[in-house]
């Protein structure tokens, strides 16, 4: 089945004020209320210019949302400042509001604690440890990162501490195995 967009519409790729530059496009409240969003939550899967639908939140700014645009997003679309992009977007009703990973939803199926533990996260840090899980490409190291994922959430009783979470997925990773600095 082919994704369709519920709202269409044309919105201009913006930079945002110094001295943190984002590039953005601005989504008209009154446009998205067919979406009907309920609380602070507005994920949504949006696409540009008829693209790939990908995942993605909508920001509040001054009574209206934006969507930010990453510098390998604006790049891979050859997006510049002021050029006018059709946008389509439907709301995201997937659970997490990202794919899961198969390494991930493997050690949550086998480990019901931890899985208890991650689903009772807020929404944003579910989404984080997903995103840490997939910024490696390597099978062993996906695997590997959902476990210590686990681990971390035991030892801090269902806490999670970002900082910590990371400095664990910094052990050197030689041959299949992480070894000691």
């Amino acid at each position: 089945m082919t994704w369709k967009p519920t709202v269409e519409f044309e919105a201009e790729v913006v930079l945002s004020g110094q001295p943190t530059s984002w590039h953005f496009l601005s989504v008209p409240r009154e446009t998205v209320a067919p979406l009907k969003f309920t609380g602070n939550l507005r994920r949504v899967i949006c696409s540009l210019d008829g693209g790939e639908p990908f995942q993605c939140s909508l920001f509040p700014s001054k009574g209206n949302y934006y969507i930010t645009l990453s510098r390998p997003l604006r790049s891979k679309l050859g997006l510049e400042v002021g050029d006018t992009i059709r946008v389509g977007l439907s709301k995201d009703e997937s659970k997490y509001g990202m794919p899961m990973p198969d390494e991930f939803a493997e050690v949550l199926r086998q480990d019901t604690e931890g899985d208890r533990l991650f689903n009772g996260l807020t929404p944003g840090n579910q989404r984080l440890i997903l995103k840490l899980i997939v910024a490696v490409s390597d099978l062993d190291k996906r695997i590997h990162r959902s476990l210590l994922t686990m681990d971390h959430l035991k030892e801090r009783d269902g806490k999670f501490d970002w900082h910590a979470l990371n400095e664990s997925f910094k052990q050197p990773f030689v041959d299949g195995n992480f070894r000691e600095s």
